[in-house]
């Protein structure tokens, strides 16, 4: 069968994708990934087809960029202006790649709204294969919102609230494809009702909400694929080996302004906590240097993490997946939308000593929590024995019995 998996977003929500894509392509199915040009060469390097999408942010927050906190990342005007200019164009290349012969749609949460208008459109089966827990339920406030708990009627309301925002946003661009296609209104919302939805994390992370309708699933984790042609660089190599296990800093594509200011806070809290540190530069651009700190460009976590005592990151969906695969304890530093979600779930899974917003960040807090996450065996115990329980599930392979189901 030929599968087309569509994404947007960034290189996290990418990666798990191409793990999916991977074992589809094991079992015999032709993959191909529709997503942003910058993520071309990840996808190839995957064995599988690759197909662009016009929504590429990555020129509009780059390295060393000088914006001010609390601003990181895009914002959310800059994000609905993008949505908005780039919204017809995207939806237009995602039907195209659809119409390029796939027989089946695979879609992430982000690009839901046009992908339902273009499956009901060229009657192309379809699942959604989501990446967060977006629909509306009693027993959380919507993910994006950061929004404490509201009980269960207000958790509910709150989230049949954030999905028409989001169906809002696309409005005008779901609108120009519906008219290319010749699909009414009432066919998409025939097929967003009826499509099947599968989450690509664990159970034990996120339990399937009870009030969820049926067809939508919890499945675990779809774990990046391996490189085959990587190789750990010596210096980081030697690093590693020259002392006890460092801690891993790293925020993803997140922009936090000031790299300088930012460094030398990780900086002072790696010092006042007493234990080397791994920084991984990412969008932040961050460097540090000396004897007991390496800053490091692009390492794929399942390499690094294992080896480290624990990790400091922004909290996004698949940099926690890797963590908690890895086992070792968390110190989530959110920065904005799905963010605050996984670190409050890193905290109630007893692996992280607790969450510290990027707004309230200083070295002497990140220090405190970074020698209770080292020096602390509880939440190293508790990672553990996470980890083993998410290494027995499969992911990648209730996915692939359903769209052999679907065949």
């Amino acid at each position: 069968m030929r599968v087309l998996i569509a994404s947007a977003g960034s290189h996290g929500d990418v990666a798990p994708y191409t793990g999916l894509g991977a074992r589809l392509t094991a079992a015999g199915h032709e993959v191909a990934v529709a997503t942003h040009e910058r993520s071309a060469a990840l996808v190839r390097r995957c064995g599988l087809g690759f197909l662009p999408l016009p929504l590429d942010q990555g020129a509009t927050t780059g390295p060393g960029t000088r914006r001010s906190p609390p601003k990181a990342g895009l914002s959310a005007g800059e994000q609905l202006r993008i949505v908005r200019e780039l919204g017809p164009t995207m939806a237009d290349a995602l039907a195209d790649a659809c119409a390029a012969g796939a027989e089946l749609l695979l879609f992430s949460s982000g690009l839901a709204p046009l992908a339902l208008v273009a499956a009901a459109g060229l009657r192309l089966p379809s699942m959604g294969v989501f990446l967060q827990p977006l629909a509306p339920t009693r027993e959380f406030p919507p993910v994006v919102s950061g929004l404490p708990s509201l009980g269960p009627l207000g958790n509910r309301a709150a989230g049949h609230c954030a999905q028409s925002l989001l169906v809002r946003l696309y409005a005008p661009a779901a609108r120009h494809l519906r008219r290319r296609l010749n699909v009414s209104a009432h066919a998409v919302e025939q097929r967003r009702a009826a499509s099947p939805v599968y989450h690509g994390f664990s159970p034990r992370v996120v339990p399937r909400p009870s009030d969820w309708r049926p067809g939508m699933d919890v499945v675990g984790y779809w774990w990046p694929a391996e490189d085959p042609d990587w190789t750990p660089d010596p210096g980081l190599a030697d690093f590693l080996e020259a002392g006890p296990p460092p801690v891993y800093v790293g925020f993803g594509s997140m922009n936090l302004g000031d790299a300088e200011d930012l460094g030398r806070l990780v900086a002072r809290a790696l010092r006042l906590a007493g234990v080397r540190g791994v920084v991984q530069a990412g969008r932040a651009g961050l460097s540090l240097h000396g004897d007991d700190v390496l800053t490091i460009g692009a390492v794929p976590h399942a390499q690094l993490f294992p080896q480290v005592a624990a990790v400091i990151h922004h909290a996004g969906a698949g940099t926690t997946a890797a963590g908690l695969r890895a086992g070792v304890p968390a110190v989530p530093v959110p920065v904005m939308l799905d963010q605050p979600f996984w670190a409050s779930r890193l905290r109630a899974l007893g692996v992280s000593p607790g969450v510290l917003p990027v707004r309230r960040l200083s070295a002497e807090r990140l220090a405190e929590a970074v020698r209770r996450a080292v020096r602390d065996p509880w939440y190293r115990h508790r990672a553990r024995r996470l980890s083993a329980l998410i290494a027995a599930e499969d992911g990648a392979g209730r996915v692939l019995a359903a769209v052999e189901h679907n065949d």
